[in-house]
């Protein structure tokens, strides 16, 4: 087997359920799992409708590079989200359908990543962090490199050294951020662009929270954006990552895409054709039917605001809880979190995980080791007890 599997950290989920083993919580009340970020709103019923409507198309096999029709849906969105200019992107050349965005965000550091070479190739990732970054860096025989979140929920990119550039092959962007909800704004985004022109490594930018942000007049800006306002109209070096999942509640569809740089998007398809990591061509047109239609989108933001409201009202006095930007993550400041996750699961019977299974010590610090993360996805009443169930919790800590 692969050495390099022996490296890999356990899976946040895994920890999880450690930690919870030989607990007995009680029984007189449900269980509320705050802990995974599974969206459990409704997927629209055009797109389930297509999808149905396609089924037969289970008798040939799809291409990797998915339908023109979806590539097209997905640059007509991605032009209008972002203000992108007429043509800034072709949808033969920058875009690519993927099997959700955790499948590519892995795949790209197996295809960028050079294994053999001396010493590894460096992958920036913040930290706290999604831990497909860190997983498939190890996989791919490159070097993780963590750059700690500040108080703003990210990294300051601007007091990364040049050193630490030099070596870099692929950074890991996450805007907004998981679990902090943290946006980069465009003037950062666009500096990256610029220090990856400079150095000559790859932006993988994770985009996938970006249609879930609290100011419906104040969209998260994305890397394309920042690319098109430079005239960046080669887009170098630039790829983004969105997915269905959260947009559009359809996590088991796995359904996203890479678009941006069109030479690493040919050498990707390549590596991905060889994979057989096709789309199936029913999950393809539901996910035309996602791309095309907004209301749905506006609909599952004012559910998610909903939430934050009534569980803000609860907890505004027993925890230093803030809404984020965009995301659906509060990242509360607890103390231990392996400890308060613990005692809240013992204790009232609902889960949340613990910052410390998000991040790694680097830098002296540990960024996550204080926080739990608290996934508002499940329905708004039982968010509303789950928070209710932690204030009740906290303030028996206090007494």
């Amino acid at each position: 087997m692969n050495p390099r599997l022996a490296h890999l950290h356990p899976y946040p989920f895994e920890r999880l359920a450690a930690l919870k083993r030989g607990l007995t919580p009680p029984t007189d009340r449900n269980h509320i799992d705050l802990s995974i970020g599974e969206p459990k709103h409704a997927t629209p019923q055009r797109v389930s409708e297509a999808v149905i409507e396609h089924l037969h198309g289970i008798s040939q096999y799809p291409k990797t590079a998915g339908t023109p029709a979806l590539r097209e849906a997905i640059a007509a969105w991605a032009t209008r989200r972002f203000g992108l200019p007429a043509g800034f992107l072709a949808p033969e050349r920058h875009v690519l359908p993927v099997n959700g965005t955790r499948e590519a965000l892995f795949a790209i550091a197996q295809a960028a990543l050079d294994p053999c070479a001396s010493p590894a190739q460096r992958v920036l990732m913040p930290n706290p962090f999604y831990q497909i970054y860190e997983g498939a860096t190890i996989l791919a025989g490159g070097e993780p490199h963590y750059l700690n979140s500040g108080a703003d929920g990210q990294p300051d990119y601007r007091a990364v050294p040049d050193e630490v550039w030099t070596r870099t092959r692929l950074l890991y962007v996450c805007s907004p951020n998981n679990p902090t909800g943290a946006v980069l704004d465009e003037d950062t985004l666009a500096y990256l662009i610029g220090k990856a022109q400079q150095h000559d490594f790859i932006i993988a930018a994770d985009e996938c929270y970006s249609e879930i942000y609290m100011d419906e007049a104040a969209p998260p800006p994305g890397l394309l954006q920042a690319a098109a306002r430079l005239g960046h109209h080669s887009l170098r070096h630039c790829l983004v990552f969105h997915s269905l999942s959260k947009r559009s509640n359809m996590p088991g569809a796995r359904s996203g895409f890479v678009a941006g740089d069109p030479e690493i998007l040919a050498q990707f398809l390549l590596y991905r054709t060889y994979l057989g990591n096709a789309t199936p061509p029913f999950v393809q047109a539901g996910a035309i039917a996602a791309w095309q239609d907004e209301e749905h989108v506006r609909a599952n933001r004012r559910a998610y605001r909903e939430k934050f409201d009534a569980v803000l009202e609860v907890l505004a006095g027993v925890l230093p809880v803030a809404r984020p930007a965009a995301g659906f993550y509060l990242w509360p400041q607890v103390g231990d979190g392996e400890a308060f996750a613990r005692d809240l699961y013992a204790q009232q019977h609902v889960t949340v995980l613990p910052g410390a299974y998000l991040s790694r010590a680097a830098h002296g610090a540990n960024p996550g080791r204080d926080r739990v993360r608290i996934a508002l996805v499940a329905p708004l009443e039982e968010c509303v007890e789950a928070a209710r169930r932690i204030q009740d919790f906290v303030s028996s800590r206090k007494g």
